[in-house]
């Protein structure tokens, strides 16, 4: 039976008042989206650790790296796109380069913000934090696995991006964090292997970790084996886990709801080409600004389906 869909940044915005009751040196900020973000529901519990300051990114990621230097634990939300690409300056120089223990917890993240169009979709986000020294990135597949991840960035000391998002998504894993009865650890830079598989290997993150999993159902019609792996911490990269793909199955598929620019395959395909260079498909958004449309119907206008991962992944077994 099939679990309902839960937007991961309703999981953050829970967890994130589970950890305000549990240490009170953890604050948090938004710019006039609160809302929407899920952070204001840690400001209606604790009005005195939240600050909204307004239609001001760059002054919000200003203000939580004064709130880190005096030793709070700030988590700074807005839209993605918003958050990444009006305060890049401020996240650089006053976050990254003074190494301090700033949260940017990012929701609306991809395509699938919807009908909003290409000025709210961010798909350019996690090239732009990735050339940051410092910076930690991480993408959680669904609501249990951002549970995890924000308990894990909150003891994490440093600069972290995590990036949310709008629309519902599978529930990959059980509570507990179970997939499919085999019990895993989140551990920040551990990516986790839900499917063992010698044919291809499928490496995704965010909300196509479940739709690799269903190309890998969709391959297994066909006698392909492909194992699924879910990076959920794009920076820094588990090098030994792609390492290990790359010998093991000789191909790999990346998968993102992102640029195929800068993200996760670019990060891939820099790993491999410096250990084991092996042929890479990349499934991602092409080098286009995106258009307005449901989060489904720009889903398969982008490619970013399991049609199109089981579709790559032949075309990568080809190559080898």
């Amino acid at each position: 039976m099939s679990r309902p869909k839960i937007a991961t940044r309703d999981a953050y915005g829970r967890t994130l008042i589970e950890l305000g009751r549990k240490n009170i040196n953890i604050v948090a900020l938004d710019a006039d989206l609160a809302d929407s973000t899920r952070s204001g529901w840690f400001g209606k519990e604790f009005p005195e650790r939240f600050f909204d300051v307004g239609i001001a990114e760059e002054n919000l990621i200003t203000v939580a790296a004064g709130l880190a230097a005096a030793g709070k634990i700030p988590f700074a939300s807005s839209f993605a796109v918003f958050a990444t690409e009006r305060a890049f300056n401020q996240i650089r120089q006053s976050v990254a380069f003074c190494n301090l223990n700033v949260k940017i917890v990012a929701s609306h993240g991809g395509v699938t913000v919807g009908e909003d169009g290409a000025s709210h979709h961010a798909i350019f986000d996690i090239a732009l934090m990735r050339i940051l020294p410092n910076m930690t990135i991480v993408v959680p597949a669904d609501a249990v696995e951002t549970t995890l991840a924000t308990r894990a960035i909150a003891e994490h000391r440093g600069p972290v991006y995590m990036r949310t998002g709008r629309s519902g998504v599978p529930q990959i894993y059980e509570e507990g964090f179970k997939f499919e009865g085999r019990q895993f650890s989140f551990e920040l830079g551990k990516a986790l292997t839900l499917r063992e598989g010698s044919d291809v290997a499928i490496i995704a993150t965010g909300l196509m970790v479940s739709e690799s999993l269903s190309a890998a159902n969709q391959l297994a019609t066909e006698g392909l084996r492909a194992r699924v792996i879910d990076m959920h911490t794009i920076k820094p990269l588990d090098t030994n886990t792609v390492a290990r793909a790359a010998v093991e199955c000789g191909t790999i598929v990346t998968a993102e709801e992102h640029t195929v620019i800068g993200g996760l395959g670019s990060a891939v395909a820099e790993a491999t080409a410096s250990s084991t260079p092996v042929p890479i498909e990349m499934i991602g958004v092409r080098d286009v600004f995106t258009v307005s449309g449901s989060p489904e119907e720009l889903l398969r206008e982008y490619g970013l389906t399991a049609k199109h991962i089981s579709e790559a992944a032949k075309r990568a077994i080809a190559r080898k």
